[in-house]
C-alpha cells in the first residue's frame, strides 16, 4: 500500500504593519520625556511667575479695605507717570548713544581678526572678549573707582598736572559714563557674533573678488559687511533688550552720584524701587508689563525698518 505524503508549504509570516506605527508613537513619547524637564522648569520659573505678576497688576493695596481689584487702573496710572516716561526716554537716548559706538567697535574688531593681517590675533580676540566674562557688578565697581572725583586715577592725574578734575559723574556726562561701561562689557560679545558670521562666508567670494582686482578694503565693504546684516540685526535686537533692562550699572553708580541718579533713572531701577522700597508690588507689576511691551514694540520697529531697507 503506497502512501503519499503531501507537504504543505510553511506558513509565511506577514510583516506586521502596525509595528512601525507603534514604534513611531513610542519614539514620540520618548521625545516628550526628554523635553519634559525643560518644559517643567520653563513653566515653573517663567510662565507661572509671569501669570502671577499679571494677576498682581490688577489689584491695589489700600490703607482701608485691604487689597482691592482695580482692573487696568495701574496701567492707566503708569501711562501718565512722568517718572516712568522720563526713564524710558532716558534709556532711549542711552541706546542711540551707546549701541552705534559699541557695534562699530565690534565690527572693526571682527573685520581686523578675519582679515588675517593682524598680529597676535588670538591675544587680541581674547583681550576684547575678556571684559564680557567680568560680572557687571565688578565692572561697574572698577569703573566707578576710575570715575571717582576725589580718589580716582583720572582725578589724581589731573591734580598732578594742574588740570581741572574730570566730572564723569555729573548730570551732563552720566549717560556717557554708563555707556562707556556697557560698551567695555559687551563689545567682545558682539564681536564674537560678527566674527562667527564672517567665518561662514565662502572663501570663493573673496577669491573671485581678488581676481577682479578688489583690495582688502573693497572686499570688506562690498562682501563682508553686506553679508553681516543678519548678524548685525541680531546684535541690534539684543542691544534693544539690554538697554531697556539697564539696572546693575546705574544702581551701583547711584552710590557715587545720588544727586544725579535717582530711583527712576531707568525703568528697571524705578520698578525695583517701587517693589522693594515703596512696597507697591501691584503697581510695579503693571510697570514691568508695560516695559516688556515697550521692548517688544521697539524690537518689532527695528525688524520692520531692517526688512524695509532690505526690500528697497
Amino acid at each position: 500500500m503506497n502512501t503519499t505524503t503531501t507537504t504543505r508549504p510553511a506558513p509565511t509570516h506577514r510583516p506586521d504593519r502596525q509595528r512601525p506605527a507603534r514604534r513611531t508613537v513610542s519614539q514620540a513619547n520618548r521625545g516628550y520625556l526628554f523635553v519634559a524637564p525643560f518644559l517643567i522648569f520653563f513653566a515653573a520659573l517663567f510662565v507661572v511667575p509671569l501669570l502671577y505678576a499679571a494677576y498682581l497688576s490688577l489689584f491695589k493695596e489700600r490703607l482701608v479695605g485691604g487689597t482691592a481689584f482695580v482692573g487696568l487702573d495701574n496701567y492707566s496710572r503708569a501711562l501718565g507717570d512722568d517718572q516712568l516716561i522720563g526713564g524710558v526716554l532716558r534709556v532711549a537716548r542711552f541706546f542711540l548713544l551707546q549701541v552705534p559706538v559699541m557695534l562699530a567697535l565690534a565690527l572693526l574688531a571682527a573685520l581686523a581678526i578675519d582679515s588675517g593681517l593682524l598680529r597676535l590675533s588670538r591675544a587680541f580676540r581674547l583681550g576684547i572678549f575678556v571684559p564680557y566674562a567680568v560680572p557687571s557688578v565688578v565692572a561697574t565697581l572698577m569703573w566707578g573707582y576710575l570715575y571717582g572725583p576725589d580718589y580716582g586715577p583720572f582725578a589724581q592725574l589731573a591734580d598732578k598736572i594742574g588740570a581741572s578734575t574730570p566730572q564723569f559723574l555729573t548730570s551732563g556726562h552720566m549717560l556717557g559714563a554708563l555707556a562707556n561701561i556697557v560698551t567695555w562689557e559687551f563689545t567682545g560679545y558682539n564681536m564674537i557674533i560678527l566674527y562667527a558670521a564672517l567665518r561662514s562666508i565662502p572663501h570663493e567670494l573673496y577669491e573671485a573678488a581678488a581676481m577682479d582686482g578688489a583690495g582688502s578694503w573693497r572686499i570688506a565693504w562690498s562682501i563682508k559687511i553686506p553679508a553681516l546684516r543678519p548678524a548685525l540685526l541680531l546684535c541690534v535686537l539684543f542691544s534693544v533688550i539690554g538697554s531697556f533692562q539697564l539696572f546693575a550699572e546705574p544702581n551701583l553708580i547711584q552710590r557715587l552720584a545720588p544727586n544725579v541718579i535717582d530711583s527712576s533713572y531707568t525703568p528697571n531701577l524705578y520698578t525695583y524701587s517701587l517693589a522693594f522700597t515703596s512696597q507697591d508690588v501691584n503697581y510695579a507689576a503693571a510697570v514691568s508689563f508695560l516695559l516688556g511691551l515697550v521692548i517688544v514694540v521697539a524690537s518689532c520697529l527695528v525688524l520692520f525698518l531692517a526688512n524695509r531697507r532690505t526690500r528697497s
